[in-house]
């Protein structure tokens, strides 16, 4: 999920490189395929749909890693896309957010029952919001009720009108609190990003340090995930990376590169499929929380109507989703989308298994575009999580 086009399309609802030394070889594919083989043809069937260009990486129980890429890092200039190129992590650091407010409850600073008014008094208020009504597993859940209205662009023009503009954290809340409510807190599900802009807002009054430094402390640098960086109001990405694209509409591809993230807290953040994977496993294999906040994490609601075309069977936890494999059981992830970036991934309970799936084009002209690409990523996480197909566990 994303705060920009593809959200809003959302919830209305080459050539591939592999790189042999890090192939794994302990599961047999279907047909005989390994997954090294597999991996690399999910990501030609991701380019076949139009992306300009797809990075991916899935890691064994043994921790022998798949890599391959697909089409072009740059429609300019024809260069391969990097294995192990940044991104914008766009709404999977979410979960690196929930992560922090857990690992805050559990040393007993903070507590999901606590109301937002305890922490930002005043601040949710007007058109029938109410903070003393709203809790943080609320906020980390998306059943808040909060109205999302974060800035994001629809067409060229947008993009390079609004590509710079910075917008703090009040400002963002208060486009939110000039709307009623979706819902009462707690009587429905609705995704929204402001509620994580509040997330980060109660983290630096909880610990008196931004919530980009505690994700930095708690979280980063534990697990030496050096290549995961928060980017602050820069527009560019560290090298090497992918040009990101947008389709705004036929012959309507447009370099979104260039851009400040419109949420620069939570959404400012750069990483790899190498560092994505890692987090991913370590919080799952439970390295990052204590049992009793992961499996608070893990408890989940449905999501809504809308949001289950693009996640069927789909549910939520605090800041992790839950998702099916065609194996049986289900898997964790939580994807992302800004600027172009689209980025899917996913781990099995245990944290053996995981992959992580990044593309640098945005085919968010229509629903139908939007569908077919979260479709075409999504088979491609579970088949590098079911390696012995569907059936098999």
């Amino acid at each position: 999920m994303t705060s920009t086009p593809r959200r809003r399309l959302a919830v209305a609802l080459g050539v591939a490189t592999l790189l042999a030394a890090e192939v794994a070889t302990a599961a047999a594919q279907p047909a005989g395929r390994s997954p090294g083989e597999r991996l690399r043809q999910d990501t030609e069937a991701i380019h076949a749909l139009g992306v300009s260009g797809v990075q991916a990486r899935a890691i064994a129980p043994d921790g022998r890693q798949s890599v391959a890429t697909s089409g072009t890092a740059d429609l300019n200039t024809g260069r391969p896309v990097p294995p192990d190129g940044y991104f914008r992590m766009a709404s999977t650091s979410k979960t690196l957010v929930a992560t922090v407010v857990l690992q805050l409850v559990a040393e007993g600073e903070l507590s999901l029952d606590d109301t937002v008014d305890h922490w930002l008094p005043g601040v949710v208020r007007g058109n029938g919001n109410d903070g003393s009504r709203i809790t943080l597993r609320q906020l980390l859940q998306h059943t808040s009720g909060i109205h999302d209205d974060l800035p994001g662009y629809t067409t060229p023009e947008e993009y390079y009108q609004q590509r710079h503009d910075v917008h703090s954290p009040e400002r963002l809340v208060a486009r939110a609190m000039a709307h009623a409510p979706d819902f009462p807190p707690g009587e429905g599900w609705a995704y929204s990003n402001t509620g994580y802009v509040l997330l980060d807002m109660i983290i630096q009054k909880a610990t008196g340090r931004p919530a980009h430094q505690e994700i930095e402390n708690r979280v980063l640098r534990p697990l030496g995930l050096d290549r995961t960086r928060w980017m602050g109001t820069s527009p560019t990405l560290p090298r090497p990376h992918a040009r990101a694209y947008q389709l705004f509409g036929p012959g309507s591809v447009v370099d979104v590169t260039d851009q400040i993230p419109v949420d620069h807290g939570n959404l400012s953040w750069v990483t790899t499929t190498r560092d994505e994977n890692r987090f991913l496993r370590a919080l799952l294999a439970g390295r990052l929380l204590p049992p009793r906040q992961l499996a608070e994490m893990k408890r989940t609601v449905p999501v809504s109507a809308e949001v289950q075309r693009l996640w069927p069977g789909g549910r939520y936890g605090l800041g992790l989703v839950e998702r099916p494999l065609s194996c049986g059981g289900t898997y964790w992830s939580h994807e992302g989308g800004d600027g172009g970036y689209i980025t899917l991934n996913g781990v099995t309970d245990d944290g053996g298994r995981s992959a992580v799936v990044s593309m640098s084009e945005a085919r968010g002209d229509t629903p139908e575009h939007v569908l077919d690409q979260e479709n075409a990523a999504g088979a491609l996480i579970d088949h590098a999580l079911c390696p012995t197909g569907p059936g098999t566990r």
